[in-house]
């Protein structure tokens, strides 16, 4: 039997509540396979580690969990701790020192979702975000001059080398051409006049070895209002790191709201280990509660089990969550349901006992 070694950083706030319920779907999936197994080991860090020690994770931390087959995050942030160190002494950090450099946002409406468009059918919000995740705006680059003084001048850079923007763009293309999609583009390339004027041109370059898949570009600012007035325009779409980050929370809203929303962060070459997160962030007014969503966090487990190969039973995670939704008998307040949050976690893990068929 298989054994895969999960990392888990259940973080801050709702996180450990949350990746509780993640790691029951898991385990169930894996008892009902009977070919594989998880081996989940538990790392304290997060802002609370961070009160206590000074910093957010081990010193060693990097080393400590690049021997894992994947992470499993919960979330990070809390009030006391300034969210520039909460983010990037942990959360970048491993997506940095492990060139995750693609996230992966699937904005897709499932069945029994809530949806604030009056319009709009199932089928037409079926998005997959591939979002730059190692440098652009988020590179951290930059300087803070003569601070404190009339003078003062902040400078932020964002960073698109060649070998960055062009190996996000070609997984795009190779995914859409995986799943015969459209593949949209978003920039800014009429504002931003070096580095979104470059993202185009290498969209263009690379387009011409995959002239099978339709393409299409946009405006940022355009693309959020298409979001709104025709989603069904998106299939796979790719785009920088800060556009991504923003118009991804846009299609949660649309798909359900943050309870719903996953990401992946990969490393495609897999000498790293990718790190699976729900993006909902920690929310410290109702941690402890006992009533925040677990569903984004196990939709994010079932984005794991796709990338170790077990892509059957990634869509059973799905279906599964699907089932609750359109029950509407087990959900959690922000789904306008009185649920708890293990009894959500307890109802999905009751579905796949009762649906869930050995591949």
């Amino acid at each position: 039997m298989k054994t895969f070694k999960i990392a888990v950083i259940a973080g801050d706030g709702i996180g450990p509540e949350v990746i509780r319920e993640g790691i029951k779907v898991l385990e169930k999936v894996a008892e009902r396979s009977g070919d594989f197994r998880f081996e989940f080991t538990h790392f304290p860090w997060g802002c609370e580690y961070y009160a206590k020690h000074g910093k957010m994770m081990d010193d060693d931390g990097m080393e400590q969990l690049a021997s894992f087959d994947a992470i499993y995050l919960g979330a990070v942030g809390y009030p006391g701790v300034p969210d520039h160190i909460s983010l990037w002494d942990l959360l970048l950090k491993i997506r940095k020192g492990f060139d995750q450099y693609i996230n992966i946002r699937p904005i897709t409406l499932l069945q029994g979702a809530p949806c604030p468009l009056k319009d709009s059918q199932r089928e037409d919000i079926d998005m997959l975000f591939i979002r730059e995740n190692s440098e652009g705006e988020y590179a951290g680059a930059g300087d803070w001059l003569f601070k404190g003084k009339p003078e003062e001048v902040v400078l932020q850079t964002g960073v698109f080398s060649r070998k960055g923007t062009e190996r996000v763009i070609r997984y795009a293309f190779e995914t859409a051409r995986k799943m015969n999609k459209s593949l949209t583009s978003i920039s800014k390339g009429n504002a931003l006049n070096y580095s979104m004027v470059f993202w185009d041109q290498v969209f263009e370059e690379v387009s011409r070895e995959y002239p099978d898949v339709q393409t299409y570009s946009y405006l940022v600012d355009a693309a959020a209002m298409f979001m709104v007035k025709q989603p069904e325009r998106f299939e796979v779409v790719v785009t920088s790191n800060l556009f991504g980050d923003i118009l991804t929370d846009l299609g949660a809203a649309l798909a359900g709201g943050l309870g719903l929303a996953a990401g992946a962060n990969i490393n495609p070459e897999r000498e790293y280990p990718s790190m699976f997160e729900p993006i909902h962030g920690s929310a410290p007014d109702i941690a402890g509660m006992g009533i925040a969503n677990p569903l984004a966090a196990i939709w994010s487990a079932s984005q794991l089990l796709e990338f170790l190969g077990y892509e059957a039973y990634a869509h059973s995670v799905i279906e599964a969550i699907e089932q609750l939704l359109t029950e509407k008998e087990t959900l959690t307040p922000d789904m306008d349901g009185t649920a708890s949050t293990s009894e959500v976690g307890d109802r999905l893990v009751k579905i796949m006992e009762e649906t869930l068929i050995p591949v």
